[in-house]
């Protein structure tokens, strides 16, 4: 798979993970016993394998069957992310964990969930209960607070990994989430939560108290990647508490609990339930439990922790049927955050972001079960994405970006407030096909017909694409090898993407999802076929989104940075990825020229945001 970063980055579109880097060594030798730990547990980190369809995801709007990421990543604290492949995530997380038996006298003994308590159910069917906070807007700036290093504390090395005698026995938690931009926000929230309640981050593994996995259904192989993370964390650090979440563990919650491996579950993604899971002080050895909900609230989402740009989760939930999908059956019905709310929480993430990546399951249907928005002169207008949006180009100092939608369910509206935002609506669209043939929609239940998506994505494209410039970065899932996906079939679906006007695909061979109508269907596809079929979309997605790079050589864009300090790039309005030459720092917002340079796109960061890095 060809890379789309700078040079030393790897960005296949499975995830990142942090570079191998020595972490703090112990004085006390490997082979000893571990003393009881008595405290909760601090210092948290997020590692991410990120879902597709979300901008380039939902992976992430609306949930594509696939998950993986092409998104750009940005620096967190001092740590440096980079992309790399699942397994190789899998690998650098545990590469510094020694290995030793469990220590003696380890209170660990059978983990089995006890199956008197009632598993938690949602705070807020979205996934982020109601908040009450005041909303003090910022002026705009250039440049976003680092606030990343917050609650961050890296161990003596006196003391051994692990070992919470160094943070006062404040229990430290380390996070890993499969899927998409949606899982990667309750990732967030959970860690928020947990910090709120004196836990910390803990930057490695190896220096944690409490493992927390954010679990991903999308397909049967995101399970089985959980399942092998829990048991290798257990194999490796026999000490450590794992507490299980997401929609895999609302989906196959039995399996979860049966896993001896796993401390507690909480089926979904309620924070406060993850909460009552961390060890207190002077019992962090237990029984496995099952966490009953809380109705605490808690505060909005003030900052993500894992780069640049922010996750701004609108919905949860999905009221569509498609054959393939577990999603909707781990998530339940759409169900919509309170516009207000919404912007509340955006205006505080814009203290330390530059972009907001709006984010949700289907936020297509964002509004439909909300009350009329008041409007002036006493009128009431239906709450929908493109009342959400208009709100948050008014308030909130960020550019706003949507992640998948669906292209039938884009009104005109929406795309007005494109077309009139001047890059504060990032002129991106991720608009799922998953297929061009009628007859293979048909199979997956999708509601639309090959010429109903056709017709909208090239009506969005001529109005954009006259804008200005003519930026407007276009999008799309895809599943080859569907059951009764004929060689006429798939010849539907490649003619249609050779017509469409993307500037870069996500293309997946089908994957069997136990409990789908979908897994049921007769005529299943050879996986030597899918394979082949596959690599024909993905070459041509590559050669459509390199005629699009180059003809944006010698245009304008407005830039936000991301990376790490000593290696960073640009991030479009219309989802390129620039080399940027001279000074520019994550956070930086700026508008250049594009210059091609050797197949790929720079730009140089001009003395403004230079003088802003050295403030």
């Amino acid at each position: 798979m060809k890379s789309r970063w700078l040079p030393g980055w790897i960005v296949p579109s499975m995830g990142w993970s942090v570079p191998k880097r020595s972490a703090p060594q112990s004085d006390v030798p490997h082979g000893r016993a571990k003393k009881k730990i008595t405290g909760p547990s601090s210092r948290l980190t997020t590692r991410t394998v990120d879902g597709l369809s979300n901008v380039g995801s939902g992976t992430t709007g609306s949930l594509s069957p696939h998950a993986a990421s092409d998104t750009p990543i940005a620096t967190t604290a001092k740590i440096a992310y980079r992309f790399c492949f699942t397994h190789h995530i899998l690998h650098s997380s545990m590469a510094a964990v020694p290995d030793r038996a469990a220590p003696a006298g380890s209170a660990h003994g059978p983990r089995l969930i006890r199956p008197d308590i009632k598993p938690p159910g949602k705070i807020h069917r979205s996934g982020v209960p109601s908040t009450r906070h005041t909303a003090g807007l910022l002026a705009s700036h250039s440049r976003c607070t680092d606030l990343t290093t917050e609650n961050v504390r890296t161990p003596s090395r006196e003391t051994r990994p692990g070992d919470v005698s160094d943070v006062n026995d404040k229990p430290s938690v380390w996070f890993h989430t499969f899927g998409c931009k949606a899982n990667q926000y309750d990732t967030e929230r959970i860690r928020q939560e947990l910090e709120l309640r004196g836990a910390e981050t803990a930057l490695h593994v190896d220096q944690a108290d409490v493992a927390v996995i954010n679990t991903c259904t999308v397909t049967n192989q995101a399970d089985a990647n959980a399942r092998r993370l829990v048991r290798r964390l257990r194999r490796q650090r026999p000490d450590i508490r794992i507490v299980v979440a997401g929609c895999s563990t609302s989906f196959r919650e039995a399996e979860y609990r049966g896993l001896a491996e796993v401390d507690g579950v909480v089926p979904g993604h309620d924070p406060s339930a993850v909460a009552q899971l961390l060890p207190q002080p002077g019992d962090f050895a237990g029984d496995a439990v099952t966490a009953d909900r809380s109705d605490a609230p808690f505060a909005p989402l003030r900052r993500n922790a894992r780069g640049t740009r922010a996750w701004l989760k609108i919905q949860d939930g999905c009221d569509r049927k498609c054959s393939f999908c577990a999603t909707r059956i781990a998530r339940g019905a759409s169900v919509s955050r309170p516009v207000d709310e919404v912007v509340m929480e955006a205006a505080t993430l814009a203290r330390a972001h530059p972009e907001l990546v709006i984010t949700g399951i289907h936020i297509g249907h964002y509004g439909k079960d909300l009350d009329p928005e008041p409007r002036p002169g006493g009128r009431h207008a239906p709450a929908s994405l493109a009342t959400l949006c208009e709100r948050l180009l008014e308030e909130v100092p960020a550019r706003i970006r949507l992640s998948s939608i669906e292209a039938t369910e884009i009104d005109d509206r929406l795309v007005d407030l494109l077309a009139a935002s001047d890059g504060q609506l990032a002129p991106h669209l991720h608009v799922p096909l998953q297929s061009g043939s009628d007859r293979v929609l048909r199979l997956m239940r999708r509601w639309h017909t090959r010429e109903a998506y056709r017709a909208r994505v090239l009506a969005i494209a001529e109005r954009l694409g006259a804008i200005d410039s003519g930026a407007f970065g276009l999008g799309a899932d895809i599943i080859v090898g569907f059951p009764g996906e004929g060689e006429a079939e798939f010849e539907e679906t490649r003619a249609l993407v050779e017509e469409l006007p993307y500037t870069y695909l996500h293309v997946f061979p089908y994957s069997v999802r136990d409990g789908t109508v979908a897994a049921s269907l007769p005529d299943r596809i050879p996986g030597d076929v899918a394979a082949t079929r596959s690599r024909t979309l993905r070459d041509l997605g590559l050669r459509k989104g390199q005629a699009y790079s180059e003809a944006r050589a010698g245009t304008t864009a407005d830039l936000v940075v991301e990376g790490r300090d000593d290696r960073v790039a640009g991030v479009t309005g219309d989802y390129l990825r620039v080399e940027l030459l001279g000074d520019a720092t994550p956070g930086d917002r700026f508008r250049a020229r594009l210059r091609g340079r050797g197949g790929r796109l720079t730009a140089e960061a001009p003395v403004k945001a230079r003088a802003v890095a050295a403030v």
